[in-house]
């Protein structure tokens, strides 16, 4: 065999690996948009949505009803297509994921972030926490991270807000939020279809961020400009 061989068949594999990866990834993101359309209508009438790519769709609620102004959301694939990205993925720890990135109509109280360390956008999190100069400590199996002298705040605002968050997911890549918009961030996995309803799933996102927009009763003395 000869080296011109060889190059045809690195060429034939790489191409089908391209295409069999781009198909599984259409796929599966196709599988879990027809899901979010069942739920989305909850948070807002009108949805834009966009492939990025086959890796990444992108979905907006421009007026969205309250407590958010608008929500963004994406679907984050594993990079299945190209296979030294796939490599690199699997041995980050990364995954398929879904990301809400809220605007509401009021503000946290404190800015914070909660991670899954072992998680890749975790790192990427605490990575940027850490650059800010901001504390941090063990928050049950997650990292709570917050500016310096506002992690015990940010930790009563997680208390206040963990039944709402369980109600969502069992599981948080990251969670944060931001005194400016947009105000709150959420990485989770992708949930099971085959057992979670869409619009209950929805219904949670909203309680969540309405949740967001109280105040703990050992909080309402404290300054919030």
């Amino acid at each position: 065999m000869n080296t011109q061989f060889w190059i045809i068949l690195i060429g034939v594999v790489i191409v089908a690996w391209f295409a069999l990866g781009m198909i599984y990834n259409l796929r599966r993101g196709d599988a879990i948009l027809k899901w979010l359309r069942r739920g989305l209508p909850g948070i807002g009438p009108k949805t834009t949505f966009r492939w990025l790519g086959t890796s990444v769709v992108e979905m907006s609620i421009q007026q969205a009803k309250r407590p958010f102004r608008r929500l963004d959301t994406l679907l984050v694939l594993a990079p299945r297509d190209v296979f030294w990205m796939m490599l690199m993925a699997r041995l980050q720890g990364r995954e398929d994921f879904i990301i809400f990135r809220g605007h509401l109509h009021a503000s946290p109280l404190v800015d914070l972030e909660l991670v899954d360390p072992k998680s890749w956008s975790g790192r990427m999190a605490l990575k940027q926490a850490r650059s800010r100069n901001w504390e941090s400590r063990p928050y049950g199996e997650l990292q709570l991270m917050a500016p310096r002298g506002l992690l015990d705040l940010a930790a009563q605002t997680l208390d206040h807000l963990h039944s709402a968050m369980d109600e969502l997911s069992p599981r948080y890549l990251r969670f944060s939020l931001r005194r400016q918009s947009p105000h709150l961030e959420i990485h989770l996995p992708f949930p099971d279809t085959r057992t979670v309803d869409a619009q209950v799933y929805f219904e949670a996102l909203r309680t969540l961020a309405q949740r967001i927009a109280e105040r703990p009763a050992s909080n309402t003395h404290l300054p919030v400009g």
